[in-house]
Formats: C-alpha cells, sequence, structure tokens
C-alpha cells in the first residue's frame, strides 16, 4: 500500500519513528541517564522502542505509557498530571484499556493541527524524560 503526500503527512514512519528514538538517547546521553523511549503512531500504537543499557525495566512500561496519553490528548502527557484522577480522562482511560500514564515524559508529534504520533520516555526524572521527548520531536518536526 502506498501513501500520497497528504496521507504521509498524517501518519508517522518508521524512519521518522527511528530518528525520533536515537534523538532521544542522544539527549539522555548528554544528560548522562539511561532510558526507555517508545514512538507510537496516532492510534497510540508502538512503532518503535529502545531501551538503553541500564536503563530500568519500569521504563519499558512507563514510555509507552506516556507517548500513549500524549498521542490520545494531543499535548504532552505531563499536562494531564492535574486531571489524571477526573472522571472523564479515569473514564477514557479505562475504555482505551489503561494503558495511558499521565506524567512527565510524553510529547506528541502534531502536523496540521492533529496529533500523528507521540514519544515517550522513562528512566529518569519526569523532567528528564520530558527533555528527552522533546528533543526526539524536536528531530522530526
Amino acid at each position: 500500500m502506498h501513501l500520497n503526500h497528504r496521507e504521509a503527512q498524517m501518519s508517522i514512519t518508521l524512519q521518522e519513528a527511528q530518528t525520533m528514538v536515537a534523538a532521544a538517547i542522544a539527549k539522555a546521553e548528554e544528560l548522562d541517564i539511561k532510558i526507555n523511549v517508545a514512538v507510537c503512531d496516532a492510534g497510540g500504537r508502538l512503532v518503535a522502542f529502545a531501551r538503553m543499557d541500564g536503563a530500568i525495566w519500569a521504563g519499558v512500561y512507563g514510555s509507552q505509557g506516556k507517548a500513549v496519553a500524549s498521542v490520545a490528548f494531543g499535548r504532552p502527557s505531563g499536562e494531564m498530571q492535574e486531571r489524571a484522577g477526573s472522571p472523564i480522562v479515569t473514564g477514557i482511560r479505562s475504555a482505551e484499556g489503561d494503558h495511558m500514564i499521565a506524567s512527565l515524559g510524553g510529547v506528541p508529534l502534531i502536523r496540521d493541527g492533529a496529533p500523528v504520533g507521540a514519544c515517550g520516555v522513562g528512566g529518569g526524572t519526569g523532567e528528564e524524560d520530558e527533555e528527552c521527548a522533546q528533543a526526539a520531536v524536536d528531530s522530526v518536526s
């Protein structure tokens, strides 16, 4: 199946996802931290993932959950932290399968006003994770 130019702009490609992973890891190395990095598509499905040697295994799930929350709401996952327990967010999270994590470290990739993917990072502090995820998104923006 071939995507036309318009469809391609509304999707995240494997090449972009891999570029994002590499950019997040480069930022983590600069910060001297070990991370897990997940990149998902507009539907919250994993496109690319990497776990740096020595990164905590819990970050495997944290990074993916942050990416899913970020793309679902079209904003950084940390912005959802305050509302994480609200009935609407709880209901959406439950209906989606409870994969979302509303915590610092997920940043959406927005094109034409719509989220087409997201990067989630786990392993550092929330601020460090966010910085790595932002570097990932900036690498393809």
